[in-house]
């Protein structure tokens, strides 16, 4: 197909089926496990920072959707400002040019946004996707992407074995409310302080990526010191109702795992772990999952492992630096 036959045009919140038609015709092929309403992948357009005008594109084939990208910038970023250029194919249209303009139209995009939020920081493009997809190589060397980051989706079946978790002497723990929900937020911000990738979660973002429709409160816990009220660890597990629906299977992603410094190596993200396993189990959930990360392809540590998790399946984080 010649390119010049698609219309080509931003991404808009009216986009939401056509892009969760997309992305599940996607899915067919790719196999990594994602099943979209629209709700869902308007959750993603209302994101506040996804600048559709300038750092989307949609091709269109008629009133079919056939590809898509969109970037994401950070509000806060230090030293180096990484964005992230989310996007795919249809797989009836795939190598025919389409993901090549793709990319390079996300490449502009985020040169553009780069230039309006961070201009005196390094850019770094983000692109994350399942290893086992085919032609990813093909379509982001030639652009200049390299692999710099290895995870690993990992699984947990959920049944009536689970043991009790055991919550560290000193600590107590309490689901996630809304009444929390901001606690949560500044306890993750201050575990992944000092993550590869550090900047903050502001409010509005957590609202629209975690603190959505799919978090699941029975699943979702903090853990404090008891004895001044510290929060001292995070675990946030999210629930998509369309998975559910194509694969009969309830899962319940571990979204958010965190602690603070001061409190690592004393069981506090074992003890979320286990008291989330459980509490996923004792609510009908048949399984739970994490997207674990590591800087090699080795794997990432042992605490998923030990926790009864196995890997499915792995995924590549690609960077270009510009």
């Amino acid at each position: 197909m010649d390119t010049t036959s698609l219309t080509w045009q931003p991404l808009t919140r009216a986009d939401a089926q056509a892009a969760a038609d997309l992305l599940n015709a996607m899915e067919t092929v790719d196999r990594i496990g994602e099943h979209y309403t629209a709700q869902d992948t308007l959750q993603e357009l209302v994101d506040p920072y996804a600048d559709l005008e300038r750092a989307s594109l949609t091709a269109f084939d008629g009133d079919v959707m056939v590809g898509y990208m969109k970037i994401r910038y950070k509000r806060f970023a230090e030293e180096v400002h990484r964005v992230f250029l989310d996007g795919g194919v249809h797989p009836d249209h795939r190598r025919r040019g389409i993901g090549t303009a793709l990319v390079e139209a996300g490449v502009a995009a985020a040169k553009t946004l780069h230039a309006l939020h961070h201009p005196d920081l390094r850019l770094a493009i983000d692109v994350h996707k399942a290893g086992h997809i085919a032609g990813l190589a093909e379509l982001l060397g030639p652009q200049g992407f390299a692999p710099v980051r290895h995870f690993q989706h990992m699984e947990h079946p959920l049944g009536a074995a689970l043991p009790e978790a055991e919550i560290p002497d000193g600590l107590r723990i309490e689901q996630w409310s809304e009444d929390n929900d901001e606690d949560f937020r500044v306890t993750r911000n201050k575990a992944y302080a000092d993550h590869w990738i550090p900047a903050p979660v502001p409010a509005d973002n957590w609202k629209n990526k975690i603190a959505n429709h799919t978090l699941r409160p029975e699943a979702s816990f903090l853990l404090r010191d008891a004895a001044d009220g510290t929060a001292v660890g995070v675990l946030v597990g999210n629930h998509w109702e369309a998975d559910a629906a194509v694969t009969g299977v309830r899962d319940v992603h571990f979204m958010v795992i965190g602690t603070i410094p001061a409190y690592r190596n004393r069981g506090v993200a074992g003890a979320l772990i286990g008291q989330a396993l459980r509490a996923a189990a004792e609510h009908g959930f048949d399984r739970a999952s994490v997207n674990a990360d590591s800087a090699s392809p080795a794997g990432p540590s042992g605490i998923f492992a030990r926790a009864g998790f196995t890997s499915k399946r792995p995924y590549v984080r690609w960077a270009l630096e510009v």
